[in-house]
């Protein structure tokens, strides 16, 4: 236990090029959408936690009431529920079929479901509408973006507008220069020609209208893309950034996958092939991601060194940038005051750890921030705590393929959380996000050190555990308070986890990773949707900016 906390004070550049495969947004032609699912992951989440309540958290009989469990929120104080049409729900009654492509996902901060995402959508929009008959085209005079619901409600501070107009104009995330983006959000009122087939349009941030914020929709993040020819719509489609980067629309059907050589829907079904078939959990997951993705080895350990790559550079940038950070709350950067304290420090090496450990979640969350950069994992707002988590790997000398080994774990992790509960703040919570994002960072630790599958099991579990209820309320709709001070304590309680799972008799744990993934899924859905994503409660109603 010494060892871990001498988290080595020398940082290293870890630059090199950033090769991109692709933003991942191709994707096929709308189609009709398949029969809705009986159950939203929600749903499903409570009900798992009410039939495992008894046995696994207290050994009661199976007499025990069940109306003793937390009852749902009435509709007056939580947010509308998903839609059963969004494929995001339909998935949830299969197996895990997620891929590290479309998990890890590079490109702009400050947030994953409204920033990345929403360039995304209107970068297929643009593909699509270039793709209709010319002689529509001909007549097209306008192209204009509509935002609903959390979109609309905290768009302005997650640069929603400047993404939206951005893949409009030919943008994909990981290859968009952030330069780019800061330059339309400098100058708002700048015309932009986009050239539509025999078309050319005139594009300003004006064509992203703020519509409501609340309604019925499909998802809390809906938004739609229209194509007119003057008062007339000439094609339209409804979108949903359903989190994490990923995106669907009406009609959406998924991508065609090959079929997981290890079926696993929770981690119940892991414990079977790890424990009781003694099949390493790094070998599971890499030849269940060859099986669905149908890439070879060589391209999936290329494409973690990548992700490692883009972490640990944004890690080392932000630990020597020293700014304030955009929009109305002025907050000044802390990560390179972090670094800087650590060399005059007497506090100990338990404190010099946790400093350090917690500059480097600053350092990214503070690069998220500025609109740079960063890798979904699983969220953009909680895109500091992985990079932190390995930075100080790397601290310690960890070697590679162990690295890689706990970015699959990592990714497991986020693969049931999402499965079975959610990634969404604007649908669960900061839980989903900085949450989740902190239970893959002890599962990654553990297996980079060489954990079994209990203790990754266990240190994912106490860090998920630690985070049931958080909010997610930005001030004035920024990616920055509470955000970025959060994904420093992910960071801090991903170890933590680790510490304590590593520490403890991995058996005698009362409360395991499927009931805390159930119990985050109840959560969310009980909770009020003023702590959603909407600015509307907490901390965004309680800091006053003058």
């Amino acid at each position: 236990m010494g060892e871990l906390l001498k988290v080595v004070n020398a940082a290293g550049s870890g630059c090199g090029g950033c090769h991109s495969t692709g933003c991942g947004t191709c994707s096929p032609a709308p189609a009709t959408s398949a029969a809705p699912a009986t159950l939203s992951r929600r749903e499903f989440g409570y009900a798992a936690l009410v039939a495992s309540a008894g046995t696994i958290l207290a050994g009661c009989s199976k007499e025990q009431p069940t109306e003793q469990a937390s009852q749902p929120a009435t509709a007056s104080t939580s947010a509308p529920g998903l839609s059963s049409d969004l494929e995001v729900v339909r998935e949830s009654k299969g197996p895990i079929m997620t891929t590290l492509e479309e998990f890890y996902k590079i490109g702009p901060g400050p947030s994953s479901s409204h920033t990345m995402g929403p360039m995304r959508i209107t970068y297929d929009f643009f593909q699509r509408v270039s793709r209709l008959p010319e002689d529509q085209l001909k007549r097209a005079t306008a192209v204009k973006v509509h935002l609903y619901g959390s979109l609309s409600a905290t768009g302005k501070g997650h640069g929603t507008d400047r993404a939206s107009l951005a893949g409009l104009l030919g943008k994909a995330p990981a290859t968009c220069p952030p330069q780019f983006l800061d330059g339309l959000a400098s100058n708002p009122n700048e015309v932009h020609k986009v050239t539509i087939g025999p078309t050319t349009l005139d594009l300003t941030l004006n064509d992203i209208i703020f519509d409501a914020s609340k309604g019925d929709f499909h998802h809390p993040n809906t938004m739609t893309g229209v194509l007119l020819a003057g008062d007339q719509t000439l094609y339209e489609l409804e979108y949903y950034s359903v989190g994490g980067g990923f995106i669907e629309w009406n009609g959406y059907q998924p991508p065609r996958k090959g079929q997981p050589k290890y079926v696993y829907q929770n981690a119940r079904d892991l414990k079977k092939y790890l424990i009781d078939d003694k099949i390493p959990l790094s070998k599971l997951l890499l030849e269940n991601e060859m099986a669905i993705s149908g890439k070879s080895e060589k391209d999936i350990w290329e494409f973690i060194d990548q992700v490692s790559e883009v972490m640990v550079r944004g890690v080392d940038t932000g630990l020597t940038t020293e700014s304030i950070l955009p929009g109305p709350i002025k907050l000044h950067s802390k990560a390179a005051a972090l670094q800087r304290s650590l060399k005059t420090t007497a506090k100990g090496p338990a404190a010099r750890s946790v400093t350090q450990v917690a500059s480097y979640g600053f350092a990214m969350g503070e690069e998220n921030a500025r609109g740079h950069i960063i890798v979904t994992a699983p969220t953009a707002g909680s895109a500091g705590i992985i990079p932190a988590v390995l930075k100080s790997l790397y601290d310690l000398n960890t070697p590679q393929q162990n690295i890689r080994d706990g970015f699959l774990a990592a990714a497991a992790i986020g693969y049931l959380c999402k499965h079975n509960a959610t990634l969404s703040g604007a649908e669960g919570g900061c839980q989903a996000e900085v949450g989740v994002g902190s239970s893959m960072g002890a599962a990654m630790i553990a297996q980079a050190m060489g954990a079994s599958p209990k203790v990754v099991s266990n240190a994912a579990e106490s860090a998920l555990e630690h985070h049931l209820g958080m909010t997610c309320d930005p001030v004035a709709g920024y990616v920055q308070v509470p955000c970025i001070e959060r994904c420093a304590y992910g960071a801090v309680k991903a170890w933590t986890g680790y510490c304590i799972a590593s520490g403890e008799v991995a058996e005698e744990r009362r409360v395991d990773l499927d009931t805390t993934i159930a119990a985050m899924a109840l959560t969310a859905k009980e909770m009020n949707s003023k702590y959603k994503e909407t600015s509307e409660g907490g901390l965004a109603v309680s800091v006053v900016l003058c």
